[in-house]
């Protein structure tokens, strides 16, 4: 039975594991895409995040997907409503993938690499190169419970939204508060468009993150073969 939860209201079930996703409707063309291509490969729970899609997709949504968390009447705009997704997530390990992430493989051996109390990511080893200085890519986020720098990033982004969830988070933390709050994630789990494209990327690939308005190109590419 779908498992829907209204922002706020109370969780009916809570899932071992589980990973989840989510968008609006003008990013839902994508979301075919993404179920089928998890589906291929994996079968642990999904969970949507519905930051306001139509009726339409909200069909397509119940048939494919475990639960669905109404995030439509929550403050935050766009993709700032993930980290609050994450929250409210029911799962005891949870792993959020934007839908623009090509799953390509069996995933669910990211459960086993969480850890408690920190958020674990990818390092983004494009901006890392590019900017001089570390950064983390937000696209795949995996948390045990909900540890204490995923409350204060809600908080953030809830007080202070600026460019993207993923900068703001940025903004948060200082090298060595990375070291604290941050696991590092093997890339294999969310590669980058720059990477396969400009870098070079020589590795594993798991996730593919088709990024900026050339991924979405390229994702349509994919749709339409």
């Amino acid at each position: 039975m779908l498992n829907i939860i209204m922002e706020k209201h109370t969780v009916s079930k809570k899932y071992d594991q589980a990973f989840i996703t989510g968008c609006d409707e003008g990013h839902a063309w994508m979301l075919p895409w993404f179920v089928k291509n998890y589906k291929r490969y994996n079968s642990a729970p999904l969970i949507f995040s519905d930051f306001g899609v139509s009726e339409k997709t909200l069909e397509f949504v119940k048939q494919e997907f475990h639960c669905v968390l109404d995030m439509t009447k929550v403050k935050e705009v766009g993709w700032f409503k993930k980290p609050r997704s994450m929250l409210y997530a029911p799962a005891k390990k949870a792993v959020w993938i934007d839908t623009d992430c090509e799953i390509l493989h069996n995933i669910e051996g990211v459960f086993n690499k969480l850890v408690p109390n920190k958020l674990c990511m990818v390092e983004d080893k494009p901006w890392s190169k590019r900017r001089g200085e570390l950064w983390h890519n937000t696209g795949v986020v995996g948390f045990i419970d909900k540890p204490t720098i995923l409350h204060q990033w809600c908080q953030r982004v809830h007080d202070m939204p600026n460019v993207g969830d993923q900068e703001v988070l940025h903004s948060m933390l200082d090298p060595m508060s990375k070291l604290v709050h941050i696991q590092d994630l093997p890339n294999e789990y969310n590669v980058l468009r720059i990477q396969v494209e400009l870098d070079g990327y020589k590795g594993q690939k798991k996730i593919i993150h088709w990024t900026g308005p050339k991924g979405k190109n390229k994702i349509r590419s994919m749709i339409n073969e």
